[in-house]
């Protein structure tokens, strides 16, 4: 009686595994009708219902991802992904979603070890460049990057990461060279334009960088006030005050009443023996404040270079009356920036 009822057990239970196959396979069999037919969220459930009879089910679990990655639900790929990972860690299609995923999500140490195990990952060595810079592994990310773009030069998010990387690695000159060779591909990228530009800029190559500004405004680059003051000494430091002050009297408007705009102003007008224009900004500073020794030592300095010397070192001897800190900037031909 005991084996009989065993034997019937058995029986059932075949017949119900037999039956939830079956009924996995039906799901699964409707799921790929439906996202074939581009119906990815009636996809999805049936796919789901699928993995419900066969919590094994690993092509129910890789097309469901396809189906969410279809829908952008990105998370929910990134489980259906996992699983098939877990089921089989060979599967290359799981392997190949999950570089690309973990390297969407900012999880670079993740899209690493997965670009590295898959063997049909295209662009294998800008993703793993591109995450090591991300990572902050510059040392890396140069060694993986570099060969990269050699090969690929027309690839411009790889060039541009490049030579972001060189800026990080204190080698300004093969930074400038990736920028470039990133905005030759992509020309129309603001803030590219706007980070050579800057480079440029501290560079004293001030023509360069007032190209720079100019193609990042016309691609649309948010103008701060940083950047508008950049622009504009660009302009001041390559001699050219014409186009320099309408976006100083702008600045001016949009900072009112700051005083050490109006002395960075005198000072870059003064470095670039522009003494005219530098004394113009001086006197603002006086008008705004009669006590002002700095904005005084600063004309004097202005005049004296403009072969007033008496008049000048008269006015310098007055400032150091109005401060005595000034006394110490006597034998300097000019104030340190920022004083």
């Amino acid at each position: 009686m005991k084996n009989l009822f065993t034997s019937i057990l058995g029986i059932f239970l075949f017949n119900s595994v037999a039956l939830c196959n079956d009924s996995a396979v039906f799901y699964f069999n409707k799921g790929v009708e439906e996202k074939t037919s581009k119906r990815f969220l009636h996809a999805s459930k049936n796919f789901e219902t699928a993995i419900k009879f066969d919590s094994n089910y690993l092509q129910a679990y890789l097309e469901n991802g396809y189906s969410n990655l279809e829908m952008r639900k990105l998370r929910l790929a990134l489980n259906d992904f996992t699983k098939v990972f877990e089921l089989d860690n060979t599967n290359q299609a799981a392997i190949k979603e999950l570089a690309s995923l973990y390297f969407g999500f900012k999880q670079y140490q993740k899209a690493v070890e997965f670009t590295n195990k898959c063997t049909s990952c295209n662009d294998k060595e800008k993703i793993i460049g591109i995450s090591y810079y991300q990572d902050e592994n510059f040392g890396l990310a140069e060694k993986v990057l570099a060969p990269y773009v050699q090969k690929n030069p027309t690839d411009a998010e790889a060039s541009f990461a490049l030579a972001r990387t060189y800026m990080e690695l204190e080698n300004e000159k093969k930074a400038i060279y990736f920028y470039e060779l990133a905005l030759k591909e992509r020309n129309t990228n603001a803030s590219w334009y706007s980070e050579l530009g800057l480079i440029y800029y501290n560079n004293n190559q001030y023509k360069k960088a007032i190209d720079c500004f100019t193609n990042a405004i016309k691609n649309g680059i948010t103008q701060s006030n940083d950047f508008k003051q950049n622009y504009a000494f660009a302009y001041i430091y390559a001699n050219d005050a014409t186009n320099a002050e309408p976006i100083l009297q702008d600045l001016i408007i949009r900072k009112a009443g700051n005083k050490e705009l109006l002395r960075d102003i005198a000072e870059a007008y003064y470095s670039a023996k522009q003494y005219d224009n530098s004394l113009g900004y001086c006197q603002r500073l006086i008008e705004m404040d009669a006590r002002d020794g700095k904005a005084l030592y600063q004309a004097g300095l202005c005049f004296q270079k403009k072969g007033q010397t008496d008049r000048g070192q008269k006015m310098c001897d007055a400032a150091i009356d109005m401060d005595p800190a000034l006394g110490k900037m006597r034998k300097q031909t000019s104030l340190p920036v920022g004083l």
